[in-house]
């Protein structure tokens, strides 16, 4: 069995199993979230005192139907190796201080044979934005399966490709991790991402790079919610100096059910 291990633990969330069961549980308490069920969601990566919040509103959403989803295929960027196109890892099972989570290695295999995305575990082996995700589900729903694909410089027409790919596949659920604007002052990190969360509203798939570090896989979903008729609903927006960094160089943080 390959089992990939946690890269961030004890970095951008706590090592220690109760005390990250005890964060997250909070989280979620402190951010109710309810309506429609999402066919997709949006979320940020940052560590979880910076953005944990914002995050837990998504899967708040998501959470009371969980058990309609065999799967949570995770969308998003490569920070730390150079990417072209989208990479999936050889793993079978994901360890986190929470324990094992599996990983969806038929899928998986079925989108490298039809030439979607290749192996590349060199550009997962540090990589926090899908990591960041896992301790939320398997709280939740530790049985679920995921599927981590990170999304590198890719056409927004073969990222939609996938997602559509993906949603043939029943009881899926599609996950964009992205952040947004990174090291402008709050002010007018407000404004940057004020323009963006419009752009996300009207589903226009032009987002870029200084906008949002996830703009790959977010606009491959924005296509995909355009053509099918997805409604993007902002659940919730803030900034690393609305929780625990300071005002001067400030990193924003929204998330989104598409439904």
């Amino acid at each position: 069995m390959r089992i990939k291990q946690a890269a961030v633990a004890g970095m951008f969330y706590p090592q220690q199993t109760d005390e990250l069961l005890q964060l997250v549980s909070q989280l979620l308490a402190d951010n109710p979230q309810s309506g429609a069920k999402p066919e997709a969601i949006q979320v940020p990566h940052a560590g979880l005192i910076y953005s944990g919040g914002i995050a837990a509103r998504a899967y708040n959403r998501i959470r009371p139907y969980l058990s309609d989803y065999s799967r949570v295929v995770l969308l998003g960027p490569a920070h730390r190796v150079p990417l072209q196109g989208m990479a999936v890892m050889a793993a079978e099972q994901w360890q986190t201080p929470l324990g094992k989570i599996e990983i969806d290695t038929q899928l998986s295999q079925l989108l490298q044979q039809e030439g979607m995305v290749s192996v590349n575990n060199l550009a997962h082996a540090q990589e926090h934005c899908l990591e960041i995700q896992l301790p939320f589900l398997q709280l939740m729903r530790p049985e679920v399966k995921v599927l981590p694909v990170l999304v590198g410089q890719t056409p927004v027409g073969a990222v939609e490709s996938l997602i559509t790919r993906v949603f043939a596949e029943t009881q899926t659920l599609l996950l964009v991790s992205s952040d947004l604007s990174h090291f402008h002052s709050y002010e007018e990190a407000k404004q940057i991402d004020q323009a963006t969360l419009s752009c996300i509203k009207q589903l226009s798939s032009h987002i870029q790079p200084q906008q949002a570090c996830g703009c790959y896989a977010l606009n491959g979903l924005l296509a995909y919610a355009a053509k099918t008729g997805l409604k993007a609903e902002l659940l919730g927006y803030c900034n690393s100096g609305d929780t625990a960094g300071d005002h001067q160089r400030v990193v924003g943080y929204c998330a989104y059910a598409f439904r």
